[in-house]
């Protein structure tokens, strides 16, 4: 019956685990879509943008400032005085360029004349221009646009230059001023950004080339000069914007989900891209997810401990209430059948003395009906707790049924099994059981057997029970025993 109910505990147990993991794990999981889906909308409405506008103000202040001092340099008064006036003393406009590199911290400034061809830097006269010389195509290119400026990036020399027309009072075209900032300046700039805003950032110039990247390049590594067609991380990008315009996109490169949010820069006639990985983004919502596991998992494992141990406790009960007597806390009649039968199997293994006690309380009948049954559940109880505080706590008590009991005594001769019989009938004859403020007497009349090889628990009761039968014929009221017939000695003949 234990290991029934074991394997019953343990089925509700299961039961019960699963139905609250399935529904923790259920609650967590929507929980985490939920936030994560409400995290993807906010990153594409609100995130991406307000980080592409605080990055704009800052390269408002690092890239614009080049395009601002390319300005002041094509309208400077002693720019324009000295280009109208022929170009005298080159030393003059090398010594300003040189202040101009040294008080921005430029990587070179320049003037290039029209007038003359030639190209001066802070260093002196650098060249002459030359109308077939694919090097100073870009100065005739600009010329011939209009333009007040432009930023060209020069992927072989990793240069970025801002050029700015110069013109005098009366617009005539006198040349090109400007400043020139390495690319790799701006790796620092770039890294910056990016360490600052978690995200990668990187500029495409209005023929959709990659001319701005941090120190580890574009994306998937991609190198600088390199266009975006060839770029295969963004073809699901160029897919849902060919030509790039200002917004936030989605797209997925292999196995992995990007935010992405496209600016435009008219200042710099660049745009800017500003790209977040969606496993870096989702860290934390995922971080949470485990945490919520975990604390789901102690919440369940918490949960089933105290329920194993309240269905422990009840099928304990139910047990007792199997094979305890409700009355007087004694074994019943199965409670001592399973007991009884271990104390066979020791008695047969140690080769030790076993005997049975059978008592009955003699004319408890008249006790109900002259008294109450209240009374007699009272003789009950008192008669059972003399009986246990009689006999040894390794010995067997049980209540048979109505006013019968039965004692096994493990390890006992039958000279000691007739002593303890003695000793319980004089107690209940002598000494009355109190039942509230009346003594109730009474007294029991007892059978006694002990086993002998080869007998069975229910031969030795029995005899035990006709012990007590022998007891009550007799006058009740006293032991009596039931030994079994010795063998007849053998018989042999006597020699002739």
């Amino acid at each position: 019956m234990q290991r029934l109910l074991s394997m019953k505990q343990s089925s509700i147990l299961l039961l019960l685990g699963l139905l609250i993991g399935l529904g923790f794990l259920a609650t967590t999981l929507a929980s985490y879509h939920t936030s994560r889906s409400a995290l993807r909308d906010n990153i594409m409405r609100n995130e991406l943008p307000l980080t592409a506008n605080s990055i704009y103000l800052e390269i408002q202040r690092d890239l614009v400032v080049p395009v601002q001092i390319a300005s002041a340099m094509a309208s400077d008064a002693f720019m324009l005085e000295w280009a109208g006036q022929g170009e005298r003393n080159p030393g003059l406009i090398t010594r300003y360029l040189e202040d101009i590199k040294r008080r921005y911290d430029t990587s070179t400034a320049f003037f290039v004349s029209d007038r003359s061809g030639t190209y001066y830097s802070e260093k002196g006269v650098l060249h002459r221009l030359d109308p077939n010389e694919p090097r100073t195509q870009w100065f005739y290119e600009f010329k011939a646009s209009g333009e007040p400026w432009e930023v060209v990036v020069d992927v072989a020399q990793k240069t970025m230059f801002i050029n700015n027309r110069v013109v005098d009072e009366d617009g005539r075209f006198l040349g090109a001023a400007g400043v020139g900032l390495t690319l790799d300046r701006l790796l620092p700039m770039i890294d910056s950004y990016q360490q600052r805003y978690d995200r990668n950032i990187y500029f495409v110039d209005a023929e959709q080339r990659l001319v701005v990247t941090g120190s580890d390049g574009g994306p998937g590594g991609a190198p600088r000069g390199a266009p975006l067609r060839e770029i295969p991380a963004l073809q699901e990008l160029l897919e849902q914007a060919p030509q790039l315009t200002d917004g936030s996109y989605q797209y997925h490169n292999g196995d992995s989900s990007h935010f992405i949010n496209v600016r435009y820069i008219p200042e710099l006639d660049w745009h800017l891209l500003i790209d977040k990985q969606e496993s870096g983004i989702l860290a934390p919502i995922r971080r949470t997810l485990w945490l919520n596991l975990l604390i789901c998992l102690g919440v369940t494992a918490v949960v089933l401990t105290l329920v194993g141990l309240i269905i422990r406790r009840y099928l304990q009960r139910i047990e007792a209430l199997a094979t305890r007597d409700s009355l007087t806390g004694l074994l019943n009649r199965r409670g001592f059948g399973l007991v009884a039968e271990q104390a066979m199997k020791e008695s047969r293994r140690k080769r030790a003395g076993l005997c049975a006690l059978v008592l009955d309380i003699d004319h408890f009948k008249k006790v109900n009906d002259t008294y109450g049954h209240a009374a007699g559940d009272e003789l009950l109880r008192g008669f059972a707790a003399r009986l246990t505080a009689t006999v040894r706590r390794s010995d067997v008590v049980a209540r048979w049924g109505g006013e019968e009991f039965v004692v096994l005594l493990k390890d006992t001769p039958q000279a000691t099994a007739l002593g303890i019989a003695e000793k319980l009938r004089a107690a209940t004859e002598d000494d009355p059981f109190a039942c509230g403020d009346a003594l109730l007497p009474a007294t029991t009349s007892i059978g006694v057997a002990c086993l002998v090889r080869g007998e069975s628990l229910a031969q030795l009761l029995k005899r035990a029970d006709q012990a007590l039968y022998g007891a009550k014929r007799q006058g009740r009221n006293r032991v009596q025993v039931n030994a079994p017939a010795p063998h007849p000695p053998a018989i042999t003949s006597a020699p002739l």
